[in-house]
């Protein structure tokens, strides 16, 4: 059964570019519910254990650097069916291939840079909503 929670950060590539409003608007515009969310960084420490999953993949260390590049958001939003409802408003990781209408597609800029995260699962959803936010955090 799917949840109605997901997590997702604008990357720093987006908020580099100033793209942080329009995300969050089309995020909003989309019906997901903001029930968190911080203007934050990572340092490369923090952004390793983020992405430890992929630690034995040949892009880890370029995806931790660039991850600790710059400031992002980070946010738990909420919808019925989020996680698959935010993986199709995100698009194709490769914004080449990304359909019209999706983040990736107006504000990504390569497969590296791809302005947004969002969570695969309900179960990476939840780790990755409580690796940011306290329950004092979440509303």
């Amino acid at each position: 059964m799917a949840n109605n929670i997901t997590f997702t950060m604008i990357k720093p590539d987006a908020v580099r570019a100033n793209n942080i409003g329009p995300i969050l608007s089309m995020i909003t515009e989309a019906g997901f519910k903001i029930k968190a969310m911080k203007y934050t960084s990572l340092n490369k420490d923090t952004a390793g254990a983020f992405y430890a999953v992929h630690s034995e993949r040949p892009f880890y260390g370029e995806l931790v650097d660039f991850m600790s590049s710059g400031p992002i958001v980070a946010a738990i939003l909420e919808k019925d069916n989020a996680v698959e409802d935010f993986r199709k408003l995100i698009g194709a990781t490769n914004p080449a291939e990304a359909a019209e209408g999706t983040i990736r597609k107006a504000y990504a800029t390569s497969i590296g840079e791809n302005a947004v995260h969002g969570s695969d699962s309900d179960d990476n959803a939840a780790i990755e909503g409580d690796f940011f936010f306290s329950n004092l955090e979440k509303f």
